[in-house]
């Protein structure tokens, strides 16, 4: 007999964003709240440091940081990785937006990113308007083109 998968929901287009706060690398804890009127925040969840997908999808945010920047909007890379883990993550790729460190899962639980049978993340990103709504969803590898459309549609 198999164990049955939990259904994941994941926030929805115009719900609320659900906050959080959380270890970051370089130093500190982040919160959804810092951002609440000043920001958009692109939470970008992905599976494990070091890894061929992940590498290129966070390396491609750090090339295009300059231009989530001049849209008002700032780039986390969640996983549930160690701070410790992210510091060398990031040092060796170079990465210049922060990483965000669920350890507990926690994050990862509240946006449906990471299942009650997993200790990994899907690779979801959302992206969150400066209101704290949820504006966008993406499942799987994203094109930073067409997140950068959305948010300047804003």
């Amino acid at each position: 007999m198999t164990t049955p998968r939990h259904v994941i929901n994941l926030p929805r287009i115009g719900e609320k964003a659900p906050d959080f706060t959380v270890d970051a690398y370089p130093e500190g804890k982040v919160s959804l709240a810092d951002y609440k009127g000043k920001k958009n925040v692109i939470l970008a969840f992905y599976p494990k440091d070091n890894t061929p997908g992940c590498t290129k999808e966070m390396c491609s945010f750090t090339e295009d940081l300059s231009l989530f920047e001049s849209a008002n909007t700032v780039v986390f890379g969640v996983s549930t990785d160690t701070v410790k883990s992210h510091e060398e993550f990031a040092g060796k790729f170079n990465l210049k937006h922060q990483l965000l460190a669920d350890e507990k899962f926690e994050l990862g639980r509240k946006y449906g990113t990471v299942g009650p049978d997993r200790t990994t993340a899907n690779r979801v990103l959302f992206v969150i308007d400066k209101n704290g709504f949820v504006k966008h969803v993406h499942e799987g590898m994203p094109e930073n083109e067409k997140i950068l459309e959305i948010i300047r549609g804003l």
